[in-house]
């Protein structure tokens, strides 16, 4: 098969953990650039109509630290499902397919790639959980080699409230400080905090506890590609490192292509040209591989 142009390719961007498909807005304006179509999903309890805790936004944040979650029953099955939602459209008018799982979304899309591989023509992986060594984002998160990460500490506890919850809004200095650091320690220091408006305070516990089964024979017959974030303070790159080789290790035939990009977590925010053109290289020229 011939490579496929830009007209016949969409890539398809999954968001992680607190974030939500706004985030990757200045990406798909460089995407369109290269000519290439885009659609960013929100996760079920992500976007700007995602329900927050009662005393979220009120003075005081009253209840913030043991409100049940609205979001305490959404299930790894319904994450996968709105990825496949979108998969369905995207293949009835691309011949190409790109999916892109960032972080945490890694999860979902993994999932989706498993039910339907004929969807996917391509998956990339984006500093992401990838299951196919370790089946939750959580047995990562806990690993010995991810114990210098910077962890954005939850409020509340998380099996009791049904999400990870964390205080983007927070009045103390020190809580927003360790969020920036995670997400966006290439920030420069005098950027505008207006960045703590679009994370979302609950992430579906679902997310990091749920195991998400993978196979050689679906999910692992996809060429996929992996983009190395090397200065990550939330996913370091010996995490990364270490799902990457996980991975390749159930599918050795098929092993990842691999790319680096410079800077931290979330390059979508800080340089999302580069990134822009690393998906392209990807989706038209075949990766690394």
């Amino acid at each position: 098969m011939n490579r496929p142009s830009s007209s016949e390719t969409v890539i398809l961007l999954v968001h992680g953990a607190w974030h939500a498909a706004q985030h990757w807005a200045s990406t798909q304006r460089f995407l369109a650039r290269h000519g290439l179509a885009s659609v960013a999903i929100d996760l079920p309890g992500a976007g700007l109509d995602a329900p927050a805790p009662t005393g979220y936004f009120q003075p005081g944040q009253p209840g913030l630290d043991g409100e049940k979650s609205a979001l305490h029953d959404v299930t790894m099955r319904d994450t996968a499902e709105v990825v496949l939602d979108a998969l369905v459209s995207a293949r009835t008018r691309y011949r190409n397919v790109v999916v892109v799982g960032h972080s945490a979304g890694g999860a979902a899309v993994s999932a989706a790639a498993e039910q339907a591989p004929e969807l996917v023509d391509r998956l990339v992986y984006l500093s992401a959980f990838v299951p196919a060594g370790r089946p939750r984002f959580a047995d990562y998160i806990e690993a010995g080699e991810n114990a210098d990460a910077v962890r954005v500490p939850p409020i509340g506890d998380p099996e009791k409230i049904g999400a990870v919850r964390i205080n983007p809004l927070s009045p103390d200095p020190a809580v927003t400080g360790v969020i920036r650091k995670a997400f966006l320690n290439d920030l420069p220091a005098d950027s505008p905090e207006s960045w703590r408006q679009f994370l979302h305070p609950d992430l579906p516990l679902s997310t990091v506890s749920t195991p998400v089964p993978v196979t050689p024979e679906r999910w692992g017959r996809l060429p996929r590609s992996y983009v190395r974030l090397t200065d990550d303070l939330a996913l370091p790159p010996v995490t990364q490192d270490l799902i990457i080789s996980e991975a390749d290790q159930l599918t050795p035939d098929n092993p990842f292509g691999v790319h680096s990009l410079p800077g931290g977590h979330s390059p979508f925010v800080t340089r999302p040209g580069e990134l822009a053109t690393v998906f392209a290289t990807i989706a038209l020229q075949g990766g690394a591989r």
